[in-house]
């Protein structure tokens, strides 16, 4: 029986660490500790250049191909966590929120930095002393929720390891439970996808492949070739690659005939109908001055952080546009284009983008303003779908452009749907066949 009192972390095949946690210590911190010993980065703002610089030695160490590199099964790259929510009450402070619930933003900074571990795991070289190789997140493929409450009060297990690879990227699946009332029940499924790059993050690296070792996993295997399949497909179709297919065009028309004035003869003169909301009006925006407090241990800005403030904006403005209490369905297609710098002013623009019945489809972009040039670089694009308790405005665009922006919203909406509809089939019995 593991203490209740313990921070529990298990990575590699029957490697169990056991990290005691004090009264005040975060959850956060346990991860990110150990991601700093793995590539050797320094704790203190002060000693990462000297850091960094001795990183740049490791690259002796890479392969020079995947053939160099010996396979790697699911079992060697499996973790669990756990959150002590229900026995650290300084730690539950940092998860509460106002509602009496957890901060989803906070569990979000927590898959992310599970996931680098997850994918570290996979790579180790246990004759080297720090990882020659630099992970991060190239995507966020998605997370599905399995239940409206995460309580504050009970403790949260995580779970995962890598389900796909490919030559230099690696798909990490995750799932979380919450021990409540006697027993341990689904609260979401996650797929992240990872890259590796060399020391100095300029290059791809290659990785470990993946050996098979079951039926079960090489239809996990499968999985991510269908995933990976599908990612390039959805790219291919972008609307800021190609027109909109011919029955979108026709719905973007219907909408445009619906707010004519009927009493003029122009194009120019619209006016809503009734329970609907131009989506000029239901945008919302914020500002982060990017600190080091937030930095990876690569000496950016944790990905985990971009996540968090971007759902957080995300969930106010459905909260407001909805005039209640809206809840997470899923998180669909986060992709990370380019680093964020520290001292980076960031902006986050929220836009509701589709309604359909109780549902809210928000689209966030994030961008980097350079003060000293006022140039504008996107860093992350990222999509949420929430679910109120009563039926909703309709969004109806004005332009050209917002026109797109409502038919990728409707994607991104039906893709969740089906996904939803889908038989779920957690691989948690898979998880615990590995951690036993």
């Amino acid at each position: 029986c593991l203490s209740t009192r313990a921070y529990i972390c298990r990575w590699g095949r029957g490697l169990v660490t056991v990290i005691t946690i004090t009264i005040v210590y975060h959850y956060r911190n346990v991860f990110r500790n150990r991601l700093r010993e793995i590539v050797g980065a320094s704790t203190n703002w002060k000693d990462h250049q000297q850091a960094l610089a001795e990183r740049t030695s490791l690259s002796q160490y890479l392969a020079q191909s995947q053939d160099e590199l010996p396979a790697k099964t699911m079992k060697d790259s499996a973790v669990e966590a756990h959150l002590p929510l229900g026995s650290q009450p300084t730690l539950r402070e940092k998860y509460l929120n106002y509602h009496n619930s957890v901060r989803f933003g906070r569990i979000l900074e927590d898959l992310d930095s599970l996931a680098v571990l997850i994918c570290y795991s996979h790579t180790w070289n246990k004759e080297l002393k720090r990882s020659p190789l630099s992970i991060v997140t190239a995507l966020v493929d998605k997370i599905d929720m399995r239940k409206n409450i995460i309580y504050p009060d009970c403790d949260i297990k995580f779970t995962g390891h890598v389900t796909w690879v490919g030559k230099t990227s690696i798909e990490a699946k995750m799932h979380v439970s919450q021990y409540h009332d006697g027993a341990y029940t689904d609260v979401l499924d996650a797929t992240f996808v990872m890259v590796a790059r060399d020391p100095e993050n300029e290059r791809a690296a290659f990785i470990n492949p993946l050996k098979l070792e079951s039926p079960e996993e090489k239809a996990i295997f499968q999985q991510g070739e269908i995933n990976k399949t599908r990612r390039v497909e959805l790219s291919t179709a972008s609307l800021l690659k190609v027109a909109p297919a011919a029955e979108e065009r026709t719905l973007i028309h219907n909408l445009f005939l619906n707010t004519l004035d009927t009493r003029t003869v122009s194009f120019r003169s619209r006016i809503l109908s009734t329970n609907s909301v131009w989506m000029e009006d239901a945008k919302m925006k914020g500002l982060e001055i990017c600190h080091p407090q937030e930095r990876n241990i690569f000496n950016r800005i944790f990905g985990g952080f971009l996540m968090r403030k971007a759902y957080e904006l995300g969930w106010a403005n459905a909260c407001a546009f909805a005039g209640c209490r809206p809840t997470l369905v899923a998180v669909d297609d986060i992709i990370f284009r380019k680093p964020v710098e520290i001292g980076s002013l960031l902006l986050l623009s929220s836009q509701v983008c589709y309604t359909e019945g109780m549902h809210i489809q928000v689209r966030v972009h994030t961008e980097v303003l350079d003060p000293l040039t006022r140039q504008h670089s996107t860093t992350n694009v990222f999509h949420f779908t929430f679910c109120v308790e009563k039926d909703i405005p309709a969004v109806v665009p004005q332009s050209y452009g917002e026109s797109m922006l409502y038919l990728d919203g409707k994607r991104h909406f039906d893709e969740t749907m089906r996904s939803q509809a889908l038989p779920h089939q957690t691989l948690q019995k898979l998880y615990l066949t590995y951690l036993v």
